[in-house]
């Protein structure tokens, strides 16, 4: 095996790792690598919305507005941290204006006002846009920085495992770890390599692997597993967020290369905004995607008008949320109900009018707003022309005509809330050198302030970086590769090999296994979630699970046909590992939290005999629990007790905890200055 040290590694290569490799270098840390994939791999340079949105304060107009203001909003429907909340919100104009600076081009006024409008969970008109390709901007501009400040880039790096030993309160109750650094196979040469490093900035991504309909880019799993392998504490986990996407497979398809971007099978995209707002037809068909056509959202409402009102509302109120089953929801609803429990196909039609459409027809605030955005043309797709012809544009550039052909949809898996436990520092919470960033990070509560993400990460990677600085002072140098920490990486590389070809010599087929888990996420995880099939599916989670960890409990030797090169296939069952004990984790984190009582909240509906009927539309075992609001006040905290590497017991153990308010720090001037001057602003080990 090939070896390496830094100081500090960034893991993965999205808005927040570049960021944060940015940084790293702009405080001082020289010795700092990033590690990826590719650069054209992930899900800021692959992903978007109608009109993608980054939200922070206000920076226009008459408004007031204030950090503490903006975390409020972060709080405001419960699960989260005030501390956090209130980084992020202080952090947020700093963070955008880099952005800025670098050439990230949101619009402004003639007077250098940076105008906003309100997004989902946004009491203030914070949000801006570029565009549909927002998080792609930043990742062009943020790549020619990196590469300005000649930042190493080391792409085609598959991470398979995180090295670690016990920390120095090792004693407590949640497992206390220290990194030391990462195990990764090179995909060019096939070869496995060892990194040594102080510091990992973990900017890994979202669970994107782990759900069959998902939103997320298909070349962008996600590698928590990795770290929760190691015993770090997630926070949050359950409070994933869904919403109505299109996917379209590509095949047969004629479209520009995109050079900077990966080429996937099934071009995916969120339907939010304006594809809502111009009021599209719902089409369901047989599983053959062509037979028994049907517009099926009047079999939902008691008149077309009211379907029609709940369609224009999906555009402001895009992701699923409980709150609003008898409002814009109930759409996600009507389609889930076609596709999961019917087996039907469901598809988007811009090129005629639903039933009963008239714009006279409309419910005032659609009417107005159609209006006054000139779009009263007599179809969907012209609308949307008018509306929003980059969202019709985006399509194009897959290859996709909406005046020719209709969207398939689903209610598909698009964003995890919760995550890795962080301080304000972004500091894991019990693994020292550890630093989670981006979605990875479990900083948001049971919902979020739309574009709030893309504001996460920039600022996760100021406040790690920071930190880092900080701690390392001016001689950040790269750590030795003792003899203790070859023999540790060797024996670790091991067990991964012989775990990985085991598996292939019995006929594990990495397809067939993440099939099964992702399938079994979609089925008990989605926005219905009920306590029996939950407990169903974690004992297959752990069933599989065994199987595939078992495979490397025969030796610890390699022989020499052990020794050779990986193969594509090793690789992809490697990653497997680590996606389905992410799996495991989220199974039993879900299961958890829908038998503590917490009922329906965020983006997810808890099943309960003696709930409240949905709708009589719908199955009559279809009835919510409602949310106990007392649980706002509360997070959910959950970790692997055991490194699965070592043989022992699989068990996830969870716990709540009260939620830290919003600090209320000393605003005096001069205080403020004289402990910034003197460093105390880094003197917050109670935090953690």
């Amino acid at each position: 095996m090939k070896f390496y040290s830094y100081h500090t590694l960034v893991l993965g290569s999205g808005a927040a790792g570049l960021a944060a490799a940015v940084r790293l270098r702009a405080e001082g840390v020289e010795s700092v690598a990033l590690l990826t994939e590719g650069l054209d791999q992930g899900t800021s340079i692959n992903a978007g919305s109608d009109k993608q949105t980054y939200y922070k304060p206000s920076l226009c107009g008459a408004t007031p507005d204030s950090p503490r203001a903006v975390a409020e909003s972060y709080l405001l429907a419960g699960g989260a941290d005030g501390d956090l909340a209130l980084a992020e919100a202080a952090t947020a104009t700093r963070a955008f204006f880099h952005l800025v600076d670098l050439g990230v081009p949101f619009p402004r006024d003639a007077y250098g006002q940076y105008a906003g409008y309100r997004t989902d969970h946004d009491p203030a008109r914070r949000a801006t846009s570029c565009g549909p390709y927002t998080s792609r901007e930043m990742c062009r501009a943020l790549i020619r920085e990196v590469k300005r400040r000649e930042i190493p880039v080391l792409e085609d790096r598959v991470a398979v495992r995180l090295l670690s030993v016990p920390g120095e309160n090792a004693s407590k109750d949640v497992p206390q770890r220290k990194i030391l650094g990462v195990v990764c196979v090179n995909r060019k040469t096939l070869e496995y390599e060892v990194y040594r490093a102080e510091n990992i900035v973990f900017a890994v991504g979202g669970p994107g692997g782990l759900y069959k309909r998902s939103v997320y880019p298909e070349v962008h799993t996600g590698a928590i597993g990795l770290a929760l392998e190691i015993g770090a504490l997630a926070k949050g986990a359950p409070e994933c967020q869904f919403g109505l996407a299109s996917f379209t497979a590509l095949e047969g398809r004629t479209f520009p290369k995109k050079s900077e971007v990966a080429t996937p099978k099934e071009f995916r995209w969120n339907v939010s905004g304006s594809f809502m707002q111009v009021v599209p037809r719902f089409v369901s068909t047989a599983a053959d995607g062509e037979s028994d056509a049907r517009e099926f959202l009047t079999e939902y409402f008691a008149s077309p008008v009211k379907a029609l009102e709940r369609v224009f509302l999906k555009g402001y109120q895009w992701p699923f949320d409980a709150r609003k089953i008898g409002g814009s929801s109930l759409i996600d609803l009507c389609v889930f109900h076609e596709t999961t429990i019917r087996g039907r196909r469901v598809f988007l039609d811009f090129r005629a009018n639903p039933v009963g459409y008239a714009i006279d027809a409309l419910p005032p605030e659609a009417r107005e707003y159609l209006v006054k955005s000139g779009a009263e043309a007599p179809t969907p797709f012209e609308r949307l022309m008018r509306m929003n012809p980059g969202a019709v544009e985006l399509y194009r550039d897959w290859g996709v005509e909406l005046s020719r052909e209709p969207l398939e949809i689903a209610v598909c898996a698009q964003h995890n809330n919760g995550g890795l436990a962080v301080d304000v520092d972004w500091r894991s919470l019990n693994v020292e050198g550890l630093y989670p960033i981006g979605e990875v990070a479990g900083t948001h509560g049971v919902a979020r302030p739309g574009g709030s993400a893309l504001n996460a990460g920039q600022v996760g990677a100021f406040r790690a970086a920071e930190r880092i600085a900080h701690d390392a002072g001016s001689d950040a140098a790269a750590p030795e590769i003792d003899e203790a920490f070859s023999i540790m990486a060797n024996a670790e590389t091991t067990r991964l090999r012989l775990t990985a070809r085991r598996a292939l010599e019995r006929g594990i087929d990495w397809r067939e296994e993440r099939d099964a888990f992702q399938t079994r996420m979609s089925v008990a995880c989605g926005i219905l979630r009920d306590a029996a099939a939950l407990e169903r599916a974690r004992n297959d989670a752990n069933a599989q699970l065994t199987r595939l960890y078992d495979c490397g409990n025969e030796s610890v030797l390699l022989n020499p046909d052990d020794a050779a090169p990986a193969s594509r296939d090793e690789i992809e069952t490697l990653r497997n590992l680590q996606l389905c004990l992410a799996h495991k984790v989220y199974l039993d984190s879900i299961y958890e939290n829908a038998i503590s009582g917490v009922g329906s909240r965020g983006s997810q509906i808890t099943l309960d005999p003696d709930g409240e009927p949905i709708s009589n539309v719908f199955p009559s075992n279809w009835r919510a629990r409602p949310e106990d609001a007392s649980f706002r006040r509360r997070v959910f905290y959950s970790y692997l007790d055991s490194n699965p590497g070592d043989g022992g017991p699989l068990a996830t153990r969870s716990f709540w905890r009260e939620a830290k308010p919003i600090p209320e720090p000393d605003e005096w001037f001069e205080n403020v200055w004289r402990d910034y001057r003197e460093g105390k602003i880094y003197d917050r080990s109670a935090s953690r």
